[in-house]
């Protein structure tokens, strides 16, 4: 049973439960000497080297309250000198105020020091005698839920929320005795140190699981079922069976555009009666067969000449900000309403008399296949693939088609197999995070009594 304090009382104030007889509500600015964003150097680009100072943007909070340094980013010396503003200090509280993650926390340590950090971060400077053994409760208590739905509350939303200064100093702690928030961040320490733990063998699991998924995939599409089968090393650098076929994907089948000639407006408009389904980027970077709950919603008038998507089409990314998306393919497997490809994306209809497209989907996949297109990929703020590169891409494919048929059926069953036991252990994750969340928030609100004698 878990220990309550003796007596509550009510403070007065919104969204505030009862709170233990001898703790007090203050505002962040009670315990600060200074409240301040970060700033970014006017022009961009300017002043960013490969050493130097650190500059901390809100990427590098992580939802655990420490302080990541992927990707790492740095300013000279004297661009640095030019911000002193926002240079930082031990200690600092950092706070994430605009963005998808605004309301991260994080303590900024002595080992990354010198920082710098830019406007979508805010550090808190605590009183000294704030600090110390007590600095960890704030911590806690600024990464509590309640103290996260506050700041969600106040964020003012635009494109991305932002989280005035002027609001974020006003807005109450739960306040407990020096000696007590002492023994609340030791326990809190413990018992979510533990939590982490349990988290992150769960998410090795995942990665083992992962890699057998995409080990399957790499050994099966390139080597076949047989495992007696002879194996010659093709002209693409590995191992296949002998009497596989080679084929350029032009000879397989044909590409096709995305949609053209639209304009922002002419998507996810309500109630338009000329609204059809398209299929958006992140459908095809996310999964392997496309999922039709994940389709938006484009106008298409009658009589205009746009592509129309099948069933047994393979999609590709033509365009992306990174490497590791590029040339991912995904395939429809199921009949669809009237649905459209988007712009960045090139459809691939397979002729069934020479392929299985399925088939062909999960060689694209595999490593092998996946690594020799992204080579062809070129760019430098955005990485593009032509077309003739992917028509005339060369792949070496079983010779028959109940062959490519068998080999389906047996991925998918393996990777269903797979695909549950991560969803299981996901879930077993949300639930530790949740259950993490839940006891810092009864502990810095006095829910849960912590003993500090």
């Amino acid at each position: 049973m878990l220990n309550k304090y003796g007596t509550y009382k009510d403070v007065g104030v919104d969204f505030l439960n009862p709170i233990p007889s001898h703790w007090q509500i203050k505002r962040v600015k009670d315990i600060s000497t200074v409240i301040s964003k970060g700033t970014t150097p006017t022009t961009e680009g300017a002043g960013f080297t490969d050493v130097g100072v650190r500059f901390l943007k809100a990427e590098n909070i992580n939802e655990n309250g420490n302080i990541n340094e992927t990707p790492l980013i740095f300013i000279s010396e004297e661009t640095d000198r030019l911000l002193s503003r926002s240079r930082l200090k031990e200690n600092d509280l950092l706070i994430v105020i605009a963005g998808a993650t605004t309301g991260k926390i994080a303590i900024l340590p002595k080992e990354i020091l010198p920082s710098n950090t830019n406007q979508a971060v805010c550090f808190i400077r605590l009183h000294k005698y704030e600090q110390g053994s007590y600095l960890k409760y704030k911590k806690y208590a600024l990464n509590s839920p309640y103290f996260q739905s506050l700041v969600w509350l106040y964020a003012v939303t635009s494109a991305q929320p932002n989280l005035p200064m002027a609001v974020l100093s006003r807005l109450n702690l739960h306040y407990p005795p020096l000696s007590e928030q002492t023994a609340i961040a030791e326990y809190l320490d413990t018992k979510t140190q533990a939590i982490d733990k349990k988290v992150s063998l769960l998410e090795k699991k995942i990665g083992y699981y992962q890699e057998l998924r995409k080990g399957l995939i790499n050994e099966t599409v390139t080597k076949g079922l047989d495992k007696n089968v002879e194996l010659k090393t093709n002209e693409l650098g590995f191992d296949t069976p002998k009497n596989w076929l080679r084929y350029r994907l032009k000879d397989l089948g044909s590409l096709y555009s995305g949609l053209s000639g639209k304009s922002g407006d002419d998507f996810n408009q309500d109630d338009n009666m000329d609204n059809k389904g398209f299929i958006p980027f992140t459908n095809i970077a996310n999964n392997t067969y496309l999922k039709r709950d994940h389709l938006g919603t484009v106008v298409v008038n009658e009589g205009e000449k746009q592509n129309r998507v099948r069933k047994g089409d393979i999609f590709f990314l033509m365009s992306s900000e990174g490497y590791e998306d590029i040339g991912k393919s995904a395939v429809l497997a199921e009949e669809i309403e009237e649905t459209y490809l988007n712009s960045f994306c090139k459809g691939y209809r397979v002729n069934p008399r020479k392929t299985n497209p399925y088939f062909l989907n999960y060689l694209m996949l595999s490593d092998y296949y996946r690594q020799l297109l992204i080579v062809e990929g070129k760019g430098f703020t955005r990485i593009n693939l032509k077309m003739e590169k992917v028509n005339d891409f060369l792949v070496y494919i079983p010779d028959t088609l109940s062959a490519q048929d068998e080999i389906v059926k047996f991925l998918d069953a393996k990777l269903d197999t797979i695909a549950k036991i991560i969803s299981n252990i996901q879930t077993q994750i949300t639930t530790l995070k949740e259950l993490r969340k839940t006891l810092i928030n009864d502990v810095v609100t006095g829910k849960i009594k912590v003993s500090h004698e």
